[in-house]
């Protein structure tokens, strides 16, 4: 099922796997170990909730979240949410015709946006790289919604950059590491961020999608990385009743939160 108000033009040709993979491959430029991010991600989804759960995929993208999920359990059922044009176009492109797969669009800073949704409830709600986009107090009521979406026993999981300030020497010799590896690989040819939206804006079908994507976000929206203590103090205070991290590389973590 489509959300068929908004949903791309499938019928042009557009690659929009191709697009889907080039998405990957650019944010893996950023984020090398993003596969073993899905992977643990997903290994909890099941370890909580079985192996046929009902996923909101909050800020979906392209639905990267959601091809993986569907992948490992085919069962499952996915509703993706997001309010980028562009990105939802390839996401809906790449699932046309999948009965398991929704998309909506929302903006998730709008109170109102869970009335939007196709369930009441979920089992389990996954977001990453995403929620970095939004300040601390949106986030927060952010999460305050969904402690009335997931439902008694299901599970939130957020894999997001999640720095600790208190290690400053640890995290500049991260990051130094990391970006001559980024550079390397950009030597070699990887696309980044700019470059891979530049690659949208010159497709036709995706240059209208592109251009008011820009209209909403500007270049890049501009959020906060609170710590994983602070994600989990806020999930418990919007009704989970545990919260830590399961999975941590040296920039990111994943935060599980069950209801």
């Amino acid at each position: 099922m489509t959300d068929t108000n908004t949903r791309a033009d499938v019928g042009t040709g557009t690659d929009w796997r191709a697009w889907q993979e080039s998405w990957d491959r650019q944010q893996e430029w950023y984020l090398p170990d993003r596969e073993e991010r899905f992977r643990v991600m997903l290994d909890m989804v099941e370890a909580v909730v079985g192996p046929e759960p009902r996923v909101l995929d909050l800020a979906c993208g392209t639905g990267s979240i959601t091809a993986r999920l569907l992948h490992r359990f085919p069962r499952a059922v996915s509703t993706g949410v997001d309010l980028d044009p562009a990105l939802l176009a390839i996401a809906r492109g790449s699932f046309a015709g999948d009965g398991r797969v929704t998309f909506v669009t929302a903006d998730l800073k709008d109170p109102r946006w869970p009335e939007l949704l196709p369930y009441d409830s979920y089992d389990a709600v996954l977001t990453a790289t995403a929620l970095h986009w939004l300040h601390e107090e949106p986030l927060a009521a952010l999460y305050g919604r969904l402690g009335a979406l997931v439902r008694d026993g299901g599970v939130f999981l957020n894999a997001d950059h999640m720095p600790d300030d208190s290690t400053p020497r640890i995290n500049a010799a991260e990051r130094a590491h990391r970006h001559a590896a980024m550079e390397r690989a950009k030597a070699a040819g990887a696309v980044d961020w700019a470059g891979w939206w530049e690659l949208v804006a010159a497709d036709p079908v995706l240059a209208g999608p592109a251009a008011e994507r820009f209209r909403i976000y500007g270049e890049h929206a501009e959020g906060d990385t609170p710590s994983v203590e602070w994600h989990a103090r806020q999930l418990r205070a919007a009704g989970f009743g545990e919260a830590r991290a399961v999975w941590s590389s040296p920039s990111d973590s994943l935060v599980l939160a069950l209801k």
